[in-house]
């Protein structure tokens, strides 16, 4: 965990480049301490990683926590009073919030059933009639299950909410659209979250100062898989006043560096960008060529509550790992590794039906995802910085994915 320092300013270096492609490695300063990137920032929804201290996010050497504006909401105003999320939390790093517009949209205000996400005609919005988020012009009116209350943020409320929260970084309100929606949907959107990308500025800038640290603000592009929308949006927020991007929306996987590609080529190049709840392997290395500098998602430790572990020659499921003595992935420095655990040690915490073992278990195996994933994001930092990222790159892939073709 880096310090507090950098007189409570945010700015962005770039140390090196990738020849002949967008990526880049560099370093994020904010009020916090800095960020060398690329990176991933371990999500903490509610201000803290689900089955882990802050002493276990230092153990794996995380360098930012990221926190959700929409669980937070209600909490805010004693965030605040604390000094801010850092304080908070007792992560005292880098910290940065999501707007809240993602859970919002996922209430039921157009994104629906997905069936498959390897294909466009398999995700189906949910029945107007079903939802329980309705998008209009000032922002988005939903019913909220966790309180069996009616509630609304708009882009103003978004940004007060996470000025009190108080992370370094912010993200402005956006409509996310589904894959089900038409390109005509997505024009609509898309006007409508640019609108709302300049009344995120206008209010942040009111609050930015309050906890007594600058607050930062990024922008998010959407625009679905449409090269015009991506690139056309990319190039309005470009000229306005955020510090960085966060690069979003609904799109098949397949896609993402041919998206990233639109939009970092019309991107300011002396800002960061955030690929937004992406994290297997393959996205990391593909967002940092295409010009993603940071990451995040809940895959590492979610997937390890499930009992699927990360290792260098792709993941396994604990649930075929009876007895077994093998470590969980050769040569791995993470602490749950370093310590002895074997998967047949592991797998049998897992199955347990003490609920006090299943949480040493989520713990140890959490630790060791998210270790293997930071790990990445500091290789790929090292082949730029030597020069050998497509070397790195490649082989990567052929030991993680080998029947991939």
């Amino acid at each position: 965990m880096t310090n507090y320092k950098n007189n409570n300013t945010f700015s962005f270096e770039i140390t090196k480049r990738i020849p002949g492609k967008l990526g880049r490695a560099g370093i994020i300063h904010t009020p916090h301490g800095d960020i060398k990137t690329p990176a991933f920032m371990c999500v903490g929804t509610r201000g803290e990683v689900r089955f882990l201290s802050m002493e276990d996010l230092e153990s794996v050497q995380a360098q930012a926590m990221l926190s959700n504006g929409y669980h937070l909401r209600n909490t805010s105003v004693e965030i605040a009073q604390a000094g801010g999320l850092a304080k908070w939390s007792g992560w005292n790093g880098p910290t940065l919030t999501d707007s809240g517009g993602f859970q919002v949209m996922s209430l039921g205000s157009g994104i629906g059933k997905v069936v498959s996400m390897d294909r466009e005609d398999e995700v189906i919005n949910a029945d107007p009639k079903d939802r329980l988020a309705h998008v209009m012009e000032d922002g988005v009116r939903f019913f909220d299950p966790f309180t069996n209350q009616e509630d609304f943020i708009g882009p103003e409320e978004s940004m007060q909410i996470q000025c009190r929260i108080g992370a370094d970084i912010h993200m402005a309100y956006d409509e996310l659209t589904s894959l089900a929606d038409s390109y005509e949907y997505n024009v609509e959107a898309l006007a409508r979250t640019e609108r709302w990308a300049q009344r995120s500025i206008d209010e942040h800038k009111k609050h930015r100062d309050d906890l007594g640290y600058r607050q930062s603000l990024y922008g998010v592009l959407q625009g679905g898989r449409w090269e015009d929308l991506r690139r056309s949006t990319a190039k309005k927020l470009a000229q306005m006043e955020f510090d960085g991007y966060g690069l979003g929306g609904a799109f098949l996987k397949e896609s993402l560096g041919e998206i990233l590609r639109w939009c970092c080529e019309e991107l300011p190049e002396n800002k960061p960008r955030h690929l937004l709840g992406l994290s297997h392997p393959d996205d990391i290395l593909i967002g940092t060529e295409m010009g993603a500098d940071t990451f995040d998602c809940v895959a590492p430790t979610r997937e390890a509550r499930h009992g699927r572990i990360y290792a260098r020659h792709g993941y396994y499921n604990l649930q075929k790992c009876q007895d077994s003595p093998l470590p969980l992935d050769e040569g791995c420095d993470c602490p749950t590794c370093r310590s002895g655990w074997t998967r047949g040690e592991l797998r049998k915490l897992w199955k347990s039906e003490d609920n006090s073992v299943r949480q040493q278990y989520y713990n140890l195996a959490s630790i060791h995802n998210l270790r293997f994933i930071i790990r990445l994001t500091e290789d790929a930092r090292a082949a730029i910085l030597n020069g050998t990222f497509p070397e790195f790159k490649a082989e990567f892939l052929k030991n993680y994915y080998p029947n991939r073709k």
